[in-house]
């Protein structure tokens, strides 16, 4: 019990010292649509289909680190050639650090990321019925953010190459978007 005791008060503590910096960050929130496209196996299976999704980035004061959570939804149709009638969707969300290469006051701001996620793979086949599972995913990408006119939003586009851990194979896929972020 003591123990736990000091864990407790070495979080508060580090939530109390924290809080100042945190105070200093900047949100910025979006959203985004595009095509998905298949790599890997599910390439040999489904066309290229949609992408959509929504997300929010806190920046940390005076870095060009940033903290990204997002939510995307994905469907594709199988291919006739593949001997499936349906649909792939794909539904999760990630967790990303994101590493900005040039300033916000940028007119172009170019954006890597990396992270880890979780998402629902859903086949659907009209002759063998359908199958879900949710594993773990990760993702790498790239996006360059435009600055539009003199307020604060910008046009994003970006890709991430990733990767989910589903049984047999993984399914791995290309998002290719353009969206719009606004706040600071």
């Amino acid at each position: 019990m003591k123990r736990f005791g000091m864990v407790l008060l070495a979080v508060a503590l580090s939530v109390a010292a924290a809080r100042p910096v945190m105070a200093q960050g900047t949100w910025r929130y979006g959203f985004s649509a595009g095509v998905l496209m298949p790599m890997s196996d599910y390439n040999t299976l489904d066309k290229t289909g949609f992408v959509g999704g929504a997300g929010a980035t806190y920046w940390l004061a005076g870095s060009p680190l940033g903290i990204r959570g997002d939510f995307s939804y994905s469907q594709s149709s199988h291919d006739a050639t593949s001997g499936f009638d349906g649909h792939t969707k794909i539904m999760g969300g990630m967790a990303s650090l994101v590493y900005a290469l040039n300033p916000a006051s940028a007119p172009a701001r170019i954006l890597l990321n990396g992270g880890l996620g979780y998402y629902n793979v859903k086949f659907d086949d009209a002759t063998l019925g359908s199958s879900s599972e949710s594993k773990v995913g990760f993702g790498i990408g790239a996006a360059v953010a435009f600055k539009m006119g003199t307020g604060s939003t910008r046009l994003i586009v970006g890709t991430r190459y990733t990767s989910v851990s589903t049984s047999g194979s993984p399914t791995a896929f290309l998002p290719i978007t353009v969206g719009l972020s606004f706040g600071k």
